[in-house]
């Protein structure tokens, strides 16, 4: 391969974004072949596919970690990030975001917005990730691109350009109307016959070499009218262009581009394109318009962080020549290459062999081997320059979310925040021998997912893993016993519930006072609580005045405050939404200490918590099932048995029912199963953690253990 750097305009970071099976693998892999870097198209089903190289990928038929790639198309690099669709992974889909430049989101041409479809649309908002969007799967029964495009705009907002027209609908579905340049593109001659034609050495090549041809004649009008519409929404973004649009000025096709790729990056217009990529329709148009519509690093421009010895707000210009500044987003323990670090250059170069300095740990260290990655396959490099996607080799300190920069020029970019897990396993080793190879195992793989966590329970001296979601700790699970080769035994899930007050209690005491002989203990704390807000966790505030503690202690007041919430008053679960004000107390000048005044935070605190009417809190879920008609009343009715809130049930574009809800997790256990079994296998259902709510009180003696 040749290794050889682009300028940063002719680069597109690009993630390939949507709800689970939507086709986002398949997609991906017709890119690899149509633009070259593959010889031989791989299949979800047939466990053949680059991007899904994990084992369970391949059997599950879905994507776990997200696979970066490089590949080429009209003389510019395309790094792809292939992400996760199902829910249990979404931070993958996060930490892609958030370094990418632009993103392709699939949609299913039969279900149009699916619900995890639209969640990581919302996410892409939160990070301002300009858009395509790739109406796929248009050969499929049902399929409707007015129908996908009516839910794209009722339940997304979004303001759509809408760039082609099909030719054939379902199974006939042979080509697009392009509507900027008024042509018609076929994938096949004949529209009644199937597209798999194979060469000479078995592999399907229909639809390498789509043909350009006039519009049919009976689509003209219809094309003419959409082309104006075209025009009026991409007019709408440039009051220049409207004002010779409005007067009839003559526009040309390439201005109608360039002013829709300014509207596409400002994120005020989505172009739409269509497609069926299983049957390697469209795919080269889409390649097309991610060169033409996204934006490239140079677009981006300038990246803003804070100096962390001065505190204040820097930038860096995205230049080879500017100091260093690169993100950490992902990290993998390769069986060959050990630890890897997938980095994302946004100034300066990352040089092989050189000293940079990790801002986020304060630690400098030398930069090991770098590589440009091909999904399972990697070509060594010397640099990474500015506005590039790679991945560095043996460093071992480096995780998830660390800046990389220059030593004389410091900055640290914004880290990667990710929920908190909701739900908890039990686990062990089969073999007693195995407990230092499984905590090994538990180590790499925590550097790698930063949203599961291990602990030990002090009272069962158990291990517990905490995770996303049922499929998440599955998956963790079945990777420690492949990847790492020890046989584990796990509990029953668990959820992950939380404690917290009603109501304020003021002025409660805490006292630590210790005579052993020698040198006492004396620590002596006021605190009030109040209920803090959703999410807000613990929030610590100093109100000492005229210096009734010393300065030095008020930390040791913190961290006992922290460590007694963390451990919990009713039932081991971790104390949160809490606000804690530290109002006055004494000390003592000789026998006061740092351990003294821990250990009474920790004493006012857990009286506080008894006196300010304590609750247990549970996680609630929002909720989506999509179901048959003729199942609806049954559906509804186990949800309501398991206390779901049902917001509302929308009819499908292919005449199912989709119900929308929030259901607490400990409910949810074994769902899948007993969907299946009242709606012959044919519903489907996704769910996503959202907010701790109060456990009812009727609930509270079955669940407290």
């Amino acid at each position: 391969m040749d290794t050889s750097h682009f300028p940063p305009e002719k680069i597109r970071n690009i993630g390939i974004i949507a709800h689970i099976d939507a086709g986002k693998t398949t997609l991906t892999e017709r890119i690899l072949y149509f633009s070259g870097i593959t010889h031989k198209l791989g299949s979800v089903d047939d466990g053949t596919t680059i991007t899904d190289w994990m084992a369970q990928e391949r059997e599950r038929g879905i994507t776990i970690v997200s696979a970066a790639i490089t590949t080429r198309w009209r003389e510019h690099q395309i790094n792809i990030i292939d992400t996760p669709g199902h829910i249990d992974f979404t931070a993958e889909v996060q930490r892609a975001l958030r370094i990418l430049d632009g993103g392709v989101v699939i949609f299913d041409g039969v279900h149009g917005v699916e619900s995890q479809s639209e969640t990581v649309w919302r996410q892409a908002d939160r990070f301002n990730v300009p858009r395509l969007c790739f109406i796929n799967k248009m050969d499929r029964i049902g399929a409707n691109h007015r129908n996908a495009l009516d839910s794209i705009r009722q339940r997304l907002h979004a303001p759509l350009a809408i760039l082609q027209l099909p030719l054939g609908e379902e199974h006939e579905f042979y080509g697009v109307i392009d509507l900027l340049k008024m042509h018609a593109v076929t994938w096949k001659d004949d529209p009644g016959k199937d597209n798999s034609g194979q060469n000479d050495s078995g592999q399907n090549d229909s639809g390498a070499h789509p043909k350009v041809i006039d519009i049919p004649q009976d689509k003209l009008d219809e094309a003419q009218l959409a082309r104006d519409a075209l025009y009026e929404v991409i007019a709408e973004t440039d009051d220049a262009l409207l004002e010779r649009y409005l007067s009839d000025s003559a526009i040309e096709p390439a201005e109608w581009a360039l002013a829709l790729r300014r509207a596409t990056i400002n994120n005020q217009l989505f172009p739409v394109i269509l497609g069926a990529s299983l049957r390697n329709i469209g795919v080269q148009l889409l390649l097309d318009a991610v060169i033409d519509y996204l934006p490239s690093p140079q677009d981006i421009g300038v990246i803003h962080g804070t100096n962390p010895t001065t505190h204040e707000p820097e930038s860096r210009a995205l230049t080879n020549e500017a100091p260093l500044a690169a993100l950490v987003f992902k990290i993998v323990t390769d069986p060959y290459a050990g630890h890897m670090a997938y980095v994302r250059v946004y100034s300066g170069e990352l040089k092989s062999g050189s000293m940079v300095l990790n801002a986020t740990r304060g630690k400098k260290e030398r930069v090991g081997r770098l590589v440009r990655l091909f999904a399972d396959h990697r070509e060594e490099i010397d640099k990474v320059p500015a506005g590039e996607i790679d991945a560095v080799l043996s460093m071992k300190q480096l995780y998830t979310g660390d800046t990389l920069c220059d030593p004389e020029h410091p900055l640290l970019l914004e880290s990667i925040q990710f929920p908190s897990p909701v739900i908890s396993i039990a686990i062990e080793p089969v073999a007693n021998k195995d407990r230092d190879e499984l905590s090994k195992a538990l180590m790499h793989l925590a550097e790698e997912d930063p949203t599961f966590k291990v602990h030990t329970d002090e009272a069962t001296g158990q291990t517990i893993l905490s995770g996303m979601g049922e499929l998440h700790l599955e998956v963790l699970v079945d990777r420690i016993q492949r990847e790492h080769d020890v046989g584990v035994s796990t509990g029953e899930p668990q959820v992950n519930y939380k404690e917290t007050i009603t109501r304020p209690a003021a002025h409660i005491e805490g006292r630590y006072v210790h005579q052993s002989g020698g040198r006492g203990q004396y620590g002596h704390v006021v605190i009030d609580v109040a209920p803090g807000k959703g999410g807000s966790g613990i929030q610590f505030h100093n109100q000492i005045k005229g210096g009734a503690i010393p300065t030095e202690f008020i930390r040791a007041v913190e961290t006992g405050v922290n460590q007694a919430a963390s451990a919990g008053m009713m039932g081991g679960m971790s104390v949160t939404d809490v606000d804690v004000t530290l109002l006055d107390g004494s000390y003592h000048h000789v026998d006061s200490s740092e351990l003294a005044f821990k250990n009474a935070g920790a004493i006012a605190f857990k009286q506080a918590f008894k006196a300010a009417s304590p609750i247990l809190l549970e996680p609630v879920c929002k909720l989506e099932v999509v179901t048959p008609e003729e199942f609806l009343g049954d559906v509804l009715g186990q949800l309501n048995a398991k206390r779901c809130k049902v917001e509302a049930t929308e009819m499908m574009l292919d005449g199912s029912q989709t119900i929308l809800g929030f259901v607490p997790l400990s409910e949810m256990f074994g769902y899948a199963t007993h969907l299946r079994s009242i709606t012959q296998g044919r519903a489907m259902f996704t769910m996503e953690f959202d907010h701790y709510a109060a456990v009812p009180k009727e609930f509270k003696a079955v669940h407290h253990g």
